[in-house]
């Protein structure tokens, strides 16, 4: 019953067509013997019509030899000879077998299609202080929404007012709730889970992550592999030699050794019916869609079977450092201050004078300092040096040394060997102390690399634009072999092309990088991986695949599903050719019946598919995630909070 419950209405119907032959199959075995054939042909001729009709529109096409044609030529003869009933059970096997064929693929589609049913039906639209319900294509931006609990957010936007948690587990496979306030940045797709988010809508619909995932999944199977092509071709030869043999088959044993005709025929006829290759034509597309499918579960979007196989082949992955492997934001690392000055002091004096600048880094300040911001008055902004501002008639001066220098402030010491910018503060040309801000290394970026070591790449390389030292540091901590320092976008590319000059023929190289300024070598790569990008135009437009979790052990995760993937495809190739070149042979020796012929072909067709299902079974790993200790940034607090 449950297995009635999944059909759709075709396959209801198919099914039912099946019945009807089975019972006028039955029926003809008790009724006089010139009913019987009456019988026998319109039993034949209703179960076997979708599958004629389909191989006289393909021969009219010019399409002669697929596996339509196969049965039907089978089946015709079968009937020629008398055996009536052999026929119309080739016929009704096959048709059972491809509803089960159906089945099993439409169970791999619903998977993928239930994991991304995200798109949103509605909207709830602000419009002169009142909500109206609108279709999210209908949304513009700059229009206000309201998102209530249990709804998903129509369209990418900034959340103007409320604070709630998101469920984001369709975008990115986090369980984890992400907190949202006012001013975040929210994508299409999410779900609010406890209280009303008011958000300003910032991309229209067409453009919003939910459509964007949509697209990549539904183009995806368009881009095919070596290996499918391969396998299409291999059909194309393969069908014309099967039917060739056959006639040989039928012919030269009567022919030229005397043999009974109608034996070898019966014996041809069961040689074209295990020869379908339908096994191989089905499994194998389906086996690469499982591999995207079982990549879209991770929150891993690759665009086209063709970059999953070139995943498989990955010999060597680059890393662009900031925002891949690193946070791509600033945090106070080190606070020094001067004799007699405590370090809640030169902070609250560095967090009051950058309480107005824009800068990554006098944001990281006055995000890390505990209490309330005083107000200041005089701002002025010193192109490349840093900023002043008056405080309750004081001059607090802070900057690089330079503008140290060029205050002529005393006691100064350039600190030396740091892998962060030090920021210098000052109170009336005064030196308090000094400040070190960095960009902190991802949690599991550690975790990231070992994973690539685990699964046989070694040729990793770290690529960044940063100086030297801190280059050094990042990839000293995450046990990197290979990094080079200070390099242009340009530069980036020449690496690049010279690692893949290197590599040749061995292997693919992956590159991954933020999106956001990696345009260039994304495209260079054999494969470009945009990591926690979606809501970057750029990187979804260039990069092969994209990470939805700003995730770098996402990578050695991907990786496995291709490698996984590749060889699922594999087994599926030797064991189809092997059952069938075994069958092949015992019917042409005349020890396979037509019906066991027809169960060779339709079981190992279904066997192959429930094998390529086996992909949207995978389960992501539990990752035993490397906490890098953002412990400088913690104690820091601590000790604000303490002095």
């Amino acid at each position: 019953m449950s297995l009635i419950k999944r059909m759709s209405p075709d396959e209801k119907k198919e099914s039912g067509v099946i019945a009807l032959c089975l019972m006028l199959l039955i029926l003809a075995h008790f009724i006089s013997k010139n009913i019987t054939i009456v019988l026998y042909i319109v039993t034949y001729i209703i179960s076997a019509y979708p599958i004629l009709k389909e191989a006289i529109e393909n021969i009219l096409h010019g399409k002669w030899f697929d596996e339509n044609f196969l049965m039907s030529v089978a089946t015709v003869g079968a009937l020629a000879i008398g055996q009536f009933s052999e026929a119309i059970a080739v016929m009704l096997f096959y048709r059972v077998g491809e509803i089960f064929e159906d089945l099993a693929i439409e169970n791999s589609k619903k998977s993928i299609t239930n994991l991304l049913d995200i798109r949103p039906e509605y909207a709830n639209l602000e419009l002169n202080g009142k909500l109206q319900q609108v279709k999210p294509e209908l949304l513009n931006k700059g229009d206000i929404i309201i998102v209530n609990p249990g709804e998903k957010i129509a369209v990418d936007g900034v959340v103007e007012s409320g604070e709630a948690y998101l469920n984001t587990a369709a975008l990115t496979g986090e369980t984890k709730s992400l907190l949202v306030t006012k001013d975040s940045q929210v994508l299409s797709g999410m779900i609010v889970e406890n209280s009303a988010l008011r958000i300003r809508v910032s991309k229209e619909y067409k453009d919003s992550t939910v459509t964007k995932i949509l697209e990549l999944v539904q183009n995806a199977s368009e881009k095919k592999t070596k290996t499918e092509n391969f396998i299409t071709k291999f059909s194309q030869i393969y069908t014309p030699v099967i039917v060739i043999s056959a006639i040989m088959l039928a012919s030269i044993p009567p022919l030229f050794l005397g043999q009974e005709f109608q034996v070898w025929l019966y014996r041809a006829l069961t040689f074209l019916v295990i020869s379908c290759p339908c096994a191989l034509v089905i499994s194998i597309p389906l086996s690469y869609f499982g591999g995207i499918g079982a990549s879209s579960r991770a929150g891993i979007l690759v665009k086209g079977s063709n970059y999953l196989e070139a995943l498989s082949q990955a010999k060597a992955v680059i890393f662009d450092k900031t925002g891949t492997l690193t946070r791509g934001e600033f945090f106070v690392t080190q606070i020094i201050p001067a004799n007699g000055v405590s370090k809640k002091e030169i902070v609250k004096l560095a967090a009051i004078a950058e309480s107005s600048s824009p800068h990554p880094i006098a944001r990281s300040i006055v995000k890390n300092y505990p209490g309330n911001i005083a107000r200041v008055s005089n701002v002025e902004e010193l192109v490349g040096l840093g900023v002043r501002a008056e405080y309750q008639g004081d001059t607090i001066s802070v900057g690089n040394m330079k503008l140290m220098n060029k205050l002529n402030i005393d006691g100064v010491s350039t600190i030396e060997d740091t892998t962060g910018t030090v920021v210098y503060v000052a109170l009336n040309n005064e030196y308090f102390g000094a400040i070190e801000v960095s960009d902190m290394i991802k949690t599991d970026a550690k975790v990231a690399i070992q994973g690539l070591k685990n699964v046989g790449i070694d040729n990793v390389t770290m690529l960044t634009g940063d100086k030297k030292i801190v280059g050094k540091n990042v990839a000293e901590k995450l046990n990197i072999p290979n990094v080079k320092t200070e390099l242009l976008p340009q530069d980036k590319v020449t690496e690049v092309e010279r690692i893949k000059s290197e590599i040749g023929d061995k292997g693919k190289v992956i590159f991954v990088g933020d999106g956001l300024n990696d345009t260039p070598v994304l495209a260079s790569a054999d494969v470009g991986v945009a990591m926690g990008a979606l809501g970057s135009d750029a990187a979804v437009e260039v990069a092969d695949v994209v990470l939805m979790k700003d995730n770098p052990t996402a990578v050695t995760r991907v990786i496995k599903i291709a490698r996984k993937t590749k060889m699922i495809v594999w087994e599926n190739i030797i064991f189809a050719l092997m059952v069938k070149v075994i069958f092949l042979l015992v019917g042409a020796l005349g020890i396979a019946t037509m019906w066991e012929a027809v169960f060779a072909d339709v079981g190992v067709t279904f066997i192959a598919i429930l094998n390529a299902l086996r992909l949207l079974k995978m389960k992501e790993e539990n990752k035993k995630i490397n906490k890098y200790p953002h412990s400088k940034t913690e104690k820091y607090k601590v000790e604000v909070n303490e002095a």
